[in-house]
């Protein structure tokens, strides 16, 4: 029987009878986004422009894609200054950092030369022709050149300290904060019910027209087993990420090595993990745990996930080829046997 995950806390608002669902989709960040939102009598492109200008925003401000973002300026900065940054970015890089400091370095907004490195940075990427993946030496290179570089936060004078060399990367949150950007300007709009999805990472509140919640499918590895009806949950003031090993990895000399760096060894995770999901109410701090939790592997992250009472889920793939499936106490008391009516 499949599983449900279901929030602990239920609004009773509904939408007006009669109401339907408003569907607007678009690309950014190199991924796809949807929303599906219940409609008011608004335009429907009203809503498209909108939700992608929000979006646009997040790439002017974060992508380390387009030289001319403010990311990008603080990356090329001259050593030893401060440098001002957009609010929504300070905060995003300022969320970042905690995580770092929480996770022992598991998930550094600062390791953008190791992404580079790997071939899964803007340059040099790993599914190009002529693309050579890093010796032990230059791996130890980059580790010895990022050593007591460290980025510093002025929260008053909302600055940012570049040391000088340090490249900023924040594949492993902007997704998050994008879902929950769009989230945040639905309800400043007045729209009480919608489900956004931004490359995966989905944020929902309040229900459909029916009365239903916004039900998703936790994802899965594409090899889960044959049968596995896996678990849906209730985006019900909610949101949900999922770190995999399987969506970006190359393989050379028989080894395959996943887009997830660990910052530590500068080298890509090799802790047996296929999955972590994670479950919060914010998707930033969802997107950034999942990564974090994913570095640490199953031992270590499930221990931190229980200390920072984080609901998240595990997939471990052992050594015959199945997957070991293992929760923190948190995103097992969600849980439910049953199927969504």
């Amino acid at each position: 029987m499949r599983k449900v995950l279901l929030p602990h806390a239920i609004s009773p608002a509904t939408p007006a009878p009669g109401a339907g669902i408003a569907t607007c989709h678009g690309t950014s960040m190199g991924t796809s986004w949807s929303v599906r939102l219940v409609e008011d009598g608004a335009p429907a492109g009203h809503w498209q422009a909108a939700l992608q200008d929000q979006l646009d925003g997040v790439v002017a401000q974060m992508s380390h894609w387009e030289a001319d973002s403010d990311l990008g300026r603080f990356n090329r900065a001259a050593a030893g200054t401060w440098q001002v940054l957009p609010q929504a970015f300070f905060d995003v890089l300022a969320f970042a950092l905690d995580v770092c400091d929480a996770s022992g370095g598991a998930c550094d907004p600062c390791a953008g030369a190791l992404v580079n490195l790997w071939g899964f940075g803007p340059v040099n990427r790993y599914n190009q022709p002529g693309f050579v993946a890093p010796t032990h030496e230059q791996v130890a290179r980059a580790l010895a050149e990022r050593a007591g570089r460290h980025v510093r936060l002025d929260a008053e004078g909302r600055r940012a300290w570049q040391p000088g060399g340090v490249q900023l990367d924040l594949s492993a949150i902007a997704k998050g904060h994008a879902v929950d950007r769009l989230a945040r300007y639905l309800e400043g709009q007045g729209v009480a019910h919608y489900l956004v999805d931004v490359g995966g990472e989905l944020r929902g509140a309040g229900v459909k027209p029916d009365g239903q919640p916004w039900w998703v499918a936790l994802e899965q590895p594409p090899d889960a087993a044959a049968g596995d009806d896996g678990i849906v949950v209730a985006l019900h003031g909610l949101a949900v990420a999922t770190s995999g090993d399987y969506r970006r990895f190359f393989t050379d000399g028989g080894h395959r090595y996943p887009h997830t760096i660990d910052p530590r060894s500068g080298r890509p995770i090799d802790s047996g993990v296929a999955a972590v999901t994670v479950v919060d109410p914010s998707c930033m701090a969802a997107d950034a745990w999942s990564t974090a939790l994913t570095v640490l592997g199953v031992e270590q992250g499930l221990a931190l996930a229980e200390r920072r009472g984080l609901a998240a889920r595990f997939l471990a793939r052992r050594a015959d080829g199945t997957l070991l499936d293992t929760a923190s106490s948190r995103f097992t008391a969600m849980l439910e046997e049953g199927d969504p009516a």
